[in-house]
């Protein structure tokens, strides 16, 4: 009998996966060919991840001693088929690296998921003595370009380079990263001090070990007098970084200083000045120094992630860093939506190589159709394009999962799937507190309360101060129909966000759930202007307004949308809604039936909870809808 090894059932790594006990490769669940020995090679590749395997280890796995073979010509053909069927050139891995007269290295993250007991192969041997792989952290998330990590160690000689000692033996665990000064006093550069920051939060972000505060919390600091002791108190940290930055034509001036919360102490500063084509590398220095400095040591992982690095456009990074920008600034308008998305597809089109640009992208079409500015089908395609492009330029985005994983959810319909890619998303990176949002989001709508609430105080202590908590929690209440809490935490929710125009919204769910209609109107009206008219928005105050006997009021605002449909795209569920609320069901299902048969959105995210439409659930229709949804319990 065979020796028996526990196994991860499961390997994934980018848009593949490796199902070892079924001996299967597949590609976004489709499954390749591939034969058996290059399977074999991949498993033990894949076994040892950031390892050199040699070429004589490989020999010795796929073949008996007393085999005769042509090795050399063997081990080349396996290598080779793996290689093709991955889509992984020798000269630019993204997968398996060459070593020259020594073998092969896995340099890609992997995730396992499942084990399984499988008994091994006496021929060819399957992965032995396989651990739980944990998901791999990267630094330079922001795609910055190769570096040597000789330069790390150089920084302690050169550059102006100065140490003050005064850390005590205690460890910087969490940071926060304050807007960088533009000191060229251009306002139209600050998209380029705040990109820039925002590029630094997000490559230390990926060192699992570090709790880096989130970009809308530090944000909030621009341009405030607060000493940095009280500012490292508000947000919690142990350390903070702060500086300024300056571009003069194509010659960039960026000076940063780290500091001890509790002491007030300069721990550490540097000035460095690069040509603009040098941005990259620069921010990755920093970074690493950052890193460095406060005693993070980087995993093989890392090392390995930093030397494949992919150098990148700089005007085609300057387009993107206008696109975080101004996205940052969304607030559900149309406008700024497209704002961000022109500087996105401007970035992919100067550099097609650009993964995150494509996140960008993706997440821009995305928005577009949440808010119903955009058909479903028409946001479905185009995202979908995107996401998996800058998946198949990177498959260790954690921003990439997470966006693919709502993509499903909410457009795919592909339940299970959505979940493992928003769990394998903050796994990636644990600091991506949009990735934790989007997983509150899920849990709450498939019904695990507790989970949701969990991963919301989880949000909480990663980032203290972050403002958006409140309406993460606002939204599982809202799935739970648990008004009265709804109530209270809308409030809170308001309170840290009043011109947040969905805070407004589930305040006005709150106060209409508990019977309280008057209010909720007030709530609805103030969510209808901030944001300059959502259709959902719109159909709450109409469906409130039905629920006080304003039928003229209510009808008003259905002429109203469907006026606007016949110009620009109108979901057809708001409309089901408004005629839900004036009791005209057999309307209100012809515009149900409309919206499930162009798979919005608003169907797997509204119907479960939404009470506009409690008039319809006791109908065989509404019953027949549900069971084709197949919702997970």
């Amino acid at each position: 009998m065979p020796p028996q090894s526990q196994l991860p059932r499961v390997l994934r790594f980018g848009t593949f996966e490796v199902d070892v006990p079924a001996g299967e490769l597949r590609k976004n669940g489709i499954k390749l060919k591939l034969q058996e020995q290059p399977f074999q090679v991949l498993c033990m590749l894949l076994e040892r991840r950031g390892e050199v395997v040699t070429r004589e280890e490989l020999r010795n796995r796929l073949w008996q001693a007393d085999t005769f073979v042509d090795f050399d010509h063997g081990v080349n053909a396996a290598i080779k088929r793996v290689r093709d069927a991955l889509g992984d050139p020798p000269d630019s891995p993204r997968f398996v690296e060459t070593l020259a007269r020594r073998g092969y290295r896995f340099i890609a993250p992997v995730h396992a998921q499942g084990t399984q007991r499988v008994a091994q192969p006496r021929a060819f041997g399957l992965p032995r003595n396989v651990e739980a792989v944990r998901p791999v952290y990267l630094l330079g998330l922001a795609g910055a370009a190769a570096v040597i990590l000789a330069l790390v160690v150089a920084l302690n000689g050169v550059g102006g380079y100065r140490w003050r000692p005064g850390l005590g033996g205690k460890r910087i665990e969490s940071l926060a990263v304050l807007p960088l000064e533009n000191l060229s006093r251009d306002p139209d550069q600050e998209y380029f001090s705040d990109g820039m920051t925002d590029a630094l939060i997000a490559d230390l972000s990926n060192i699992g070990a570090l709790r880096v505060t989130s970009r809308t919390s530090s944000m909030r600091y621009k341009k405030v007098s607060k000493s940095l002791p009280e500012i490292g108190r508000e947000l919690n940290v142990d350390g903070v970084v702060e500086g300024s930055i300056m571009r003069s034509g194509n010659r960039v001036r960026i000076t940063v200083r780290l500091i001890q919360v509790p002491t007030d102490q300069h721990i550490w500063v540097e000035t460095y000045e690069r040509d603009l084509g040098d941005v990259l590398k620069l921010q990755s220095e920093v970074a690493q120094a950052v890193a460095q400095k406060v005693r993070m040591r980087l995993t093989p992982a890392h090392q390995a992630r930093l030397r494949s690095a992919p150098v990148v456009n700089p005007e085609a990074y300057e387009a993107y860093l206008k696109g975080r920008f101004y996205g940052a600034n969304v607030t559900g308008t149309l406008a700024a939506l497209k704002q961000a998305q022109g500087y996105y597809e401007d970035a992919v089109q100067k550099d097609p190589t650009f993964a995150l640009a494509y996140v960008g992208l993706a997440d821009c079409y995305l928005d577009l159709g949440a808010y119903r500015r955009l058909p479903p089908q028409e946001a479905y395609r185009q995202g979908s394009e995107a996401i998996h492009k800058a998946l198949q330029l990177d498959g260790a985005l954690g921003e990439a999962y997470s966006s693919l994983g709502y993509l499903d959810w909410q457009y795919g319909w592909n339940w299970q799937t959505a979940e493992r890619e928003l769990r394998y998303a903050v796994e990636l990176n644990p600091n991506y507190i949009e990735g934790h949002e989007a997983l509150v989001w899920y849990l709450a709508w498939s019904g695990r309360r507790g989970e949701a609430l969990a991963e919301v105080e989880k949000m909480r202590r990663l980032d203290p101060a972050y403002p958006f908590a409140s309406l993460q929690e606002s939204g599982v209440y809202y799935h739970q129909r648990d008004y009265k809490s709804l109530v209270e935490a809308a409030k809170r929710s308001v309170a840290a966000n009043p011109n947040g125009w969905s805070s407004h919204y589930f305040l006005a769910v709150g106060y209409e759930g508990s019977g309280w209609p008057a209010q909720a109107v007030s709530e609805y009206q103030q969510a209808v202007e901030l944001s300059q008219r959502d259709s959902d928005a719109r159909a709450g105050l109409a469906h409130a307004y039905a629920t006080m006997g304003k039928r003229a009021d209510a009808e008003k605002i259905l002429t109203e949308l469907q006026r606007q449909s016949k110009v620009t795209y109108v979901s057809p569920y708001m409309i089901a809604v408004i005629y839900a609320g004036l009791g005209q069901n057999d309307k209100a299902f012809e515009f149900l039936e409309k919206a499930y048969q162009e798979k919005s959105p608003d169907i797997p995210y509204f119907l479960k909870a939404d009470l506009r439409i409690d008039t319809l659930r006791s109908d065989p229709r509404f019953q027949d809808l549900m069971y084709r949804m197949n919702f997970p319990n």
